[in-house]
């Protein structure tokens, strides 16, 4: 099958067309190479690449020729540098989705495999041992810079147990990127319904592995911490280092995308699936920061008290419906993928 992988040159997206290549696919890229996401040389995969960005329609259309499924993988990702960049997360995220899908309505491709992010539910599962299932809302400033960090039930004001997210789960975006991921989801279905075609949101987790782009404002904490470590820096540990996330190793995204882009075609038209993508062991902010230091030989972290507005507390989610459906299972564990992340190249390091 001849599938296009927008931002094919990313992390991710190089990781998903060697798994494609893998599976006897061929993967074409269409990527604008932005320093966001190469912060030195364009490292470009072994496949036929084309340098364009989502947004250009013709280019996209030149692109679809040929192609049977798209996986679409370009985004601008992370929390940014502030609201300031609200319309340039708007324009990659949002525009550029709409672009590629209506040049895929006019291309008759009817199948399309979506990067989603966990970050659309807001805040995690919580329960409360007197209300049961409760949805606090966003955290307080205020009680941020007092060292309070837990969410509170909001009927009595006491502590929350946090669990997993189902699919079936509200959502409730807390930042830009995380509006963006979820106005692709509305965009995608849409053209399901539309043209007939048949879509797959993965939900990722907090992705991390070799190739992650060094520490510049859109990447995520993983490669903040392991930028540190290289400089001979101790990793500095936002709160209190007890954030619970699901740390899924790049290469088992990417063999999930290769899964749902083979299932794609066999699903019912005229629908989005999502299907949350995670290990399914979760782990905190903390234990991540100190198997790395472990791993890469120091310093240990440092727990500072910092945060940022529109991070939650917690977010892990239920990863089973898609090994249920799909018949897939992340296979790096957290001790063997921190083992090797600690040690190997990042995005735009030297040679």
């Amino acid at each position: 099958m001849r599938v296009l992988v927008t931002g094919g040159a990313g992390f991710i997206g190089s990781q998903i067309v060697t798994a494609l290549s893998a599976r006897g696919h061929d993967p074409v890229v269409l990527d604008a190479l932005l320093p966001a996401a190469h912060p030195g040389p364009p490292q470009l995969p072994d496949a036929e690449c084309l340098h364009a960005d989502v947004r250009d329609r013709a280019a996209v259309a030149g692109a679809l020729r040929g192609v049977e499924a798209v996986c679409h993988q370009a985004a601008m990702v992370g929390l940014g540098t502030g609201f300031s960049d609200a319309p340039e997360y708007v324009s990659c995220n949002d525009q550029g989705t709409a672009v590629l899908l209506a040049a895929m309505a006019e291309a008759a491709v009817s199948d399309l495999v979506l990067a989603g992010s966990m970050v659309v539910y807001g805040e995690g599962r919580y329960d409360c041992h007197r209300h049961g299932r409760v949805r606090p809302g966003p955290r307080a400033a205020a009680d941020l810079a007092a060292g309070r960090f837990e969410p509170l039930c909001p009927r009595c004001g006491e502590e929350l147990s946090p669990g997993l997210v189902s699919e079936d789960a509200p959502v409730d975006p807390r930042n830009v990127y995380a509006t963006t991921k979820l106005a692709q989801e509305h965009l995608a279905a849409a053209w399901a319904r539309s043209t007939g075609g048949r879509a797959v949101a993965l939900r990722y987790h907090n992705v991390y592995g070799p190739g992650m782009p060094r520490d510049t404002p859109y990447a995520g904490v993983a490669s903040f911490f392991r930028s540190a470590l290289e400089r001979g820096e101790a990793p500095r540990v936002f709160e209190d280092g007890g954030q619970r996330r699901d740390f899924v190793h790049v290469r088992d995204v990417a063999e999930a995308n290769a899964i749902a882009i083979e299932a794609a075609h066999g699903m019912g038209t005229g629908t989005l699936t999502t299907y949350n993508t995670g290990s399914g062991t979760p782990h905190t902010v903390g234990e991540m920061a100190s198997a790395l230091a472990a791993a890469h030989g120091g310093p240990a972290p440092v727990v500072t008290g910092e945060f940022r507005l529109g991070d939650v507390r917690h977010i892990t989610a239920d990863s089973r419906r898609l090994g249920a459906d799909l018949g897939w299972k992340a296979r790096v564990g957290f001790a063997e993928g921190m083992a090797e992340f600690a040690t190997s190249r990042l995005r735009g390091a030297a040679c």
